[in-house]
């Protein structure tokens, strides 16, 4: 079954990811200074956090890369209205198919690490490795990634798609990052506020769906979708799993 068009999440949040204004402001700032830059975003979704990046390093230029075209054309219209048309390259293909033109100063893999595809436990790996072919020597990667806040009980793990050893701890992470030759500037995790803002504006998505269209043949559908997403959530990752926002420094 082909799943119909719905509201897009952009309606409803800001960020592709459970991210706060100034949390969003803080973490650019750490990618600072970025002048004649080049800033590539991997799994970018509608690139929100690549354009303020680029609108504050008004001489940086920028990739944003997501397979989700419905996405990455609302990024587009997003960059002409506010100015960076000519500064925004944004593509619309698969990571692991993507093939860079140039080196970058910056690359931001925000909650993403899954683009390169593969066995779920390799994903922060993936984009520790990928993310330093890309960089120039002792440039900037920003990672958005999961950790275990506390350790998940058996009945959390069975109500997620998310395996126990996919994750460590925050400190696990960092020496993850460590191992592959990164340097950490900077670690922060998004507040369960955060979290929650995100996954209402998810959800709503979803329910004016089907306010909508409540007669429509993929009402079921749309509705199971709903449900799952919700229990993950409450039943699952609702503050065990974590997102952590490292800022790294590459060799």
């Amino acid at each position: 079954m082909t799943s119909p068009e719905i509201a897009p999440l952009y309606t409803d949040v800001t960020f592709h990811g459970p991210l706060s204004e100034e949390r969003a402001a803080r973490l650019i700032r750490s990618l600072l200074p970025l002048d004649d830059a080049h800033v590539v975003d991997l799994g970018c979704g509608w690139a929100e956090f690549l354009l303020r990046t680029l609108e504050a390093a008004p001489t940086a230029t920028g990739t944003g890369v997501d397979r989700n075209a419905v996405d990455i054309a609302h990024a587009q219209s997003n960059a002409d209205a506010r100015g960076l048309t000519d500064r925004v390259s944004l593509v619309v293909t698969d990571v692991a198919e993507w093939q860079p033109d140039r080196p970058a100063d910056a690359v931001i893999v925000n909650g993403a690490s899954q683009v390169w595809g593969g066995d779920p436990l390799q994903h922060t790996v993936n984009a520790l490795t990928e993310a330093k072919k890309l960089l120039k020597p002792g440039g900037r990667f920003l990672l958005g990634e999961g950790f275990w806040q506390q350790e998940p009980t058996e009945a959390q793990l069975a109500a997620m798609p998310i395996p126990r050893d996919q994750y460590g701890s925050l400190a696990d992470l960092v020496d993850l990052a460590h191992a592959h030759g990164y340097r950490l500037l900077a670690a922060e995790q998004a507040s369960l506020d955060e979290w929650d803002v995100f996954e209402n504006g998810h959800g709503r998505a979803w329910e004016h769906w089907l306010r909508a269209n409540p007669d429509s043949e993929h009402a079921a559908e749309i509705r199971a979708k709903a449900d799952r997403q919700r229990g993950w959530r409450l039943r699952g990752w609702r503050e065990t799993m974590g997102l952590a926002y490292l800022t790294l420094q590459a060799p």
